[in-house]
């Protein structure tokens, strides 16, 4: 989908746990950052685009009764990240474009706000939400506790399942996808392949796999990335690193180059923000990385160095819980699984790098997605 057309949003920049803790009692949903469409809500070098200081900004938008009100609680490491925040924002966005909907967006700084967040939402009254976003896995905790607190008030979580009659949970299959993503990769360390200025030796004996914070969630992208590559080459082994932060590149970085030193010559990142990173250890090396969640060749400045992305359909598990809610036919109490059969993850190759991949390389990757999705081919969820 275009993201450049989508330019009506309402934001809430992250505010200091002193600012929390007085708006947490406010009949009001939390106050709304002003934009016009010109910000991404983030920093273009990756960051979450916040200066540090408690001060948020305010935009009043009037809405007619009929208007739908959404509050998005993103996940830890902001927008701005290329990847899934921002696409979740996509989500939220597309449906602003198609549908009477109006929405406000929060970015936490730590796992501790999401609580706050949340319950802000649920109590406003002006405007009164009639759906609450929790995008990331690590607000399912706060959630459940939140959301039985409040049963009148509709909720969505992105990458979890909250058990309670008014939240919808959408989960996804990313095992699926990075098994595609780890094929790839097995089988281009296996050969010497240029692209750009970067190469891979021809000889090498492991691609890399580098993790945000270490949990079910991300073991899944482990998982099928290592799946994926043992496919291709069973000598080819995994270097895995979890960095337990999704917003800090420097430590992406840090844990690429070791990777690189070491014979890695492709890495695989699902970090976030973190990502950035590895990406520019890539450059730095003069090897390859690839992408999560958005197509990183095209929301990223490193497109040199990436060969392909999985992509994660965050935007449709927010777009599909927007417009259900605007229809009123939203189901809370249900959870939504997306695959390789559903759209809900998938490969997508490198905007600058994609076509210098060898042909029978991404025939190879193709028949693989067809296998899965025929039930051929069982991808293990979880690192053996």
């Amino acid at each position: 989908m275009d993201t450049d057309r989508f330019d009506r949003r309402k934001f809430v920049k992250g505010v200091g746990a002193a600012s929390l803790v007085g708006l947490a009692g406010c009949s009001g949903g939390p106050e709304s950052g002003g934009s016009d469409g010109d910000s991404n809500g983030g920093g273009s070098d990756g960051s979450d685009g916040s200066d540090g200081s408690d001060e948020t900004e305010t935009e009043t938008e009037a809405s007619g009764s009929e208007t739908t009100n959404i509050g998005m609680v993103y996940a830890t490491g902001g927008l701005g990240d290329g990847s899934f925040n921002d696409q979740a924002q996509t989500g939220i966005q597309q449906a602003a474009d198609e549908f009477d909907l109006s929405y406000d967006e929060s970015e936490p700084d730590s796992v501790s706000q999401f609580s706050t967040y949340q319950t802000q939402y649920a109590q406003s009254t002006d405007p009164d939400y009639d759906l609450v976003s929790c995008i990331g896995f690590l607000q399912a905790d706060a959630l459940s506790q939140t959301a039985p607190d409040y049963p009148d008030q509709d909720f969505m979580i992105v990458d979890s399942v909250v058990d309670a009659d008014n939240v919808r949970s959408y989960t996804f299959k990313e095992h699926e996808g990075s098994y595609l993503v780890g094929q790839l990769a097995g089988l281009l360390t296996s050969r010497s392949f240029s692209a750009g200025d970067s190469s891979t030796s021809g000889d090498s004996t492991n691609v890399g796999f580098v993790g945000g914070v270490e949990s079910s969630l991300i073991a899944k992208f482990e998982a099928g990335f290592t799946a994926g590559v043992k496919a291709a080459n069973e000598d080819v082994d995994v270097q895995t690193t979890y960095t337990g932060s999704f917003s800090e590149p420097s430590a992406g970085q840090e844990a690429a180059l070791s990777m690189y030193s070491s014979g890695a010559d492709i890495i695989y990142h699902a970090a976030g923000n973190t990502g950035v990173g590895v990406f520019q250890a890539a450059r730095d090396e003069g090897k390859f990385a690839i992408g999560v969640d958005r197509d990183q060749s095209v929301t990223t400045d490193y497109q040199d160095v990436i060969l392909a992305s999985m992509v994660k359909r965050v935007d449709t598990a927010v777009y599909n819980a927007a417009e259900t809610t605007v229809n009123g036919n939203f189901e809370g109490g249900t959870a939504t699984s997306l695959g390789l059969a559903e759209d809900g993850v998938d490969i997508v190759y490198g905007t600058e790098l994609g076509d210098q991949i060898p042909d029978e390389v991404a025939s190879e990757v193709q028949s693989s997605r067809e296998a899965i999705v025929d039930g051929e081919i069982s991808v293990p969820d979880s690192p053996e």
